[in-house]
């Protein structure tokens, strides 16, 4: 059996979509029965820019359209997590130990009803938005640390986006 430690990390993009209140969208996932709710997140194609992953998954798992939002900061550095034990080899056929991240900060411009999580490969079984302060609590836990980062590195940029006019 191969060690997890010797898999490499699946490549992903992430976006925190925030709206004109300062929450921040979360959906729920279909895949799962936990309380497990998350930002849009997804894989990086090959030769694919991270903010172009980024706003394509955004798309994909919300119906969030590119010309309504606006990217406000991106993390300066990318994220990593390792899946649990018992999750390796269970997803993404066994070829990852885990995730390494690049999240970006958007700014949703448009309305609520602009937001569509029936797509074509729904990801989300629901979805609402959520103060920044509490994506730590509502994301499954191995993704606790990278939620708590994220809320520290966009802090003031969240902050300066609900001061715009």
């Amino acid at each position: 059996m191969t060690d997890p430690k010797d898999l490499p990390y699946r490549p992903c993009a992430g976006v925190m979509l925030v709206n004109r209140s300062g929450l921040v969208f979360v959906g729920q996932r279909l895949d799962t029965t936990l309380e497990a709710w998350q930002m849009p997140q997804g894989g990086i194609d090959p030769g694919e820019h991270p903010r172009d992953a980024a706003i394509r998954e955004l798309r994909e798992e919300t119906g969030v359209e590119g010309h309504l939002v606006e990217l406000v900061a991106e993390a300066p550095q990318e994220l990593t997590y390792d899946l649990p034990d018992d999750l390796i080899g269970k997803v993404w056929k066994g070829k990852w130990r885990g995730q390494r991240q690049r999240w970006f900060l958007f700014g949703f411009l448009g309305e609520d009803s602009d937001i569509d999580i029936a797509t074509p490969e729904p990801e989300f079984r629901t979805w609402r938005w959520s103060p920044p302060e509490q994506l730590p609590e509502l994301i499954v836990g191995f993704k606790r640390e990278i939620y708590s980062e994220l809320v520290r590195v966009f802090a003031d940029p969240l902050a300066q986006w609900r001061n715009l006019p």
